[in-house]
């Protein structure tokens, strides 16, 4: 393997994995994709490709918690030892009432939303924590910091798994490794959570349902992990609780 840092996007869909993607590798990074669907992967793979940056697809479900060591053993046997880790599940999680919720739903929403990243940062921390540099951020929803009235189910698995990087995040600083959050309250244009939304005839004029821009997200991950000053960030920037 040469000096090429490899970023791994652990839920590569084709909004803000897909961003995320070009931003690294216009920079020179080798990027890993994980999703599902092995046919899109390697389309995303040929796209990427197209545009001169050294993509690999490793077919992967993030539901199955444990299969995630291995599949990350595997990045790193292919691409290199991974130095940025980003995780952004996709799709398009149900949201409903908190009077509505029970734990059969809450237990699928935790099982991908917070056992998969906690999973992801047990196999890639060790490697990152040696060489004293890497990074890892949690891309999830708004709900996460502020609870919204109709809109639960995600929000609590979210919250969850913010409570654990951000604890995260103070262990490991100091050793040159940063974990952080990026807490995303509009739906994200080109993604598959807007395209289901359509398709099921949400209303997308909701003003709780404003959309944005995935380089914006990316260019946010891309910085917080480089200057490290903030942990955790809000976009729209405008939906920053008061």
């Amino acid at each position: 393997m040469t000096d090429q840092k490899t970023i791994a996007i652990f839920g590569a869909g084709t909004g803000l994995g897909a961003s995320v993607a070009r931003r690294y590798g216009k920079a020179g990074f080798r990027v890993a994709l994980v999703a599902r669907n092995a046919q899109s992967l390697d389309q995303r793979v040929s796209e990427l490709s197209a545009q001169g940056i050294d993509a690999t697809a490793f077919p992967g479900d993030l539901d199955e918690i444990d299969a995630i060591a291995a599949l990350v053993e595997k990045i790193e046997g292919k691409s290199g030892p991974i130095h940025t880790a980003v995780f952004a599940p996709v799709g398009s999680f149900r949201m409903l009432p908190a009077v509505d919720l029970t734990t059969a739903l809450l237990k699928e929403l935790v099982n991908i939303l917070t056992l998969a990243p906690i999973e992801v940062v047990r196999a890639v921390l060790p490697g990152m924590l040696a060489r004293g540099n890497g990074a890892i951020i949690v891309a999830d929803g708004l709900s996460a910091v502020t609870p919204m009235p109709g809109l639960s189910g995600p929000g609590p698995a979210f919250a969850a798994t913010r409570n654990y990087i951000l604890g995260l995040h103070e262990e490991i600083k100091a050793r040159g490794v940063f974990a952080g959050m990026l807490h995303i309250g509009a739906m994200i244009d080109n993604s598959t959570g807007l395209r289901v939304a359509a398709a099921s005839g949400m209303p997308l004029d909701d003003p709780r349902l404003t959309t944005i821009d995935p380089d914006v997200l990316a260019e946010e991950i891309w910085s917080m992990a480089a200057d490290r000053s903030r942990v955790e960030s809000i976009l729209p920037a405008s939906r920053y609780p008061h």
